[in-house]
């Protein structure tokens, strides 16, 4: 697939579980089109190095975007080093285990909201100042299309992902008056290693959904969120873009 790149050149973006899968394919995008990268990662280890594949204009930093606490400091440490934060990416997230709503632990069901609706409402209340502060920027959260329709055995991660469309929806509308759009995409499964998390029975489920008969390749989804993450952006906030190769039809 051929890249497609765009001038960022002298931004700062920030992307959330930037070490691996969709949020690492942004990040390489983002730097080939001038942007310097700071990867924030559960796994600090892996952060530092995928920043080092990438090379100069890029970080790697360890970060639970669970605890609002650290969220807020890595966020302000990164807007005093760096000088400025223009782009987030909230791509951190898990799928979680795959059960029944009445037979899912309550446990799980807690841990897997926390981190993929409570982690994105940590970021963008972290990053969102710095941006307002300049009166610039661009947001994408990264939900699913789980989140539009609801996938069986998966209540957990669907739930948290129609709370990022709607929380998304929220930011949009609350910095509409500003130059900072706030959007959110909604990928059909990607062959990552989130698919660690599922079953092979899920996984068969998901790809019997999409008509494309194929799973997203992570470039096409960078593709479309680094347009969204772009100066060109100037019009769209609070967007819900589809990216589930015909699932969707709203």
């Amino acid at each position: 697939m051929q890249a497609v790149t765009h001038d960022l050149s002298g931004q700062v973006a920030v992307v959330t579980g930037g070490a691996q899968g969709i949020g690492l394919a942004v990040a390489r995008r983002l730097h080939a089109s001038g942007a310097t990268a700071s990867l924030w990662d559960l796994d600090g280890a892996l952060a530092e190095e995928a920043a080092a594949e990438l090379g100069d204009r890029a970080e790697g930093r360890a970060l639970d975007v669970t605890d609002p606490q650290a969220t807020e400091a890595v966020a302000k440490a990164t807007a005093e080093r760096l000088g400025r934060i223009d782009i987030l990416v909230a791509s951190a997230g898990i799928a979680g285990m795959n059960a029944p709503v009445v037979d899912y632990p309550v446990e799980e069901f807690h841990r897997v909201v926390a981190i993929n609706l409570h982690g994105v409402f940590h970021s963008c209340r972290a990053v969102l100042p710095h941006m307002a502060a300049r009166g610039y920027g661009r947001v994408v959260n990264i939900a699913s299309v789980a989140g539009k329709e609801g996938n069986p055995n998966a209540g957990a991660y669907s739930a948290s992902k129609a709370g990022v469309m709607a929380l998304t929806k929220t930011l949009g509308k609350e910095f509409a008056d500003t130059d900072i759009a706030v959007n959110c995409v909604t990928p059909a499964a990607a062959r990552t290693r989130i698919f660690d998390q599922m079953s092979q029975t899920h996984i068969d489920f998901m790809l019997s959904k999409i008509p494309r008969g194929r799973f997203l390749e992570v470039d096409e989804a960078a593709n479309m969120i680094v347009w969204l993450c772009s100066p060109e952006n100037s019009f769209t906030t609070g967007a819900v873009f589809d990216l589930s190769g015909g699932r969707a039809t709203y």
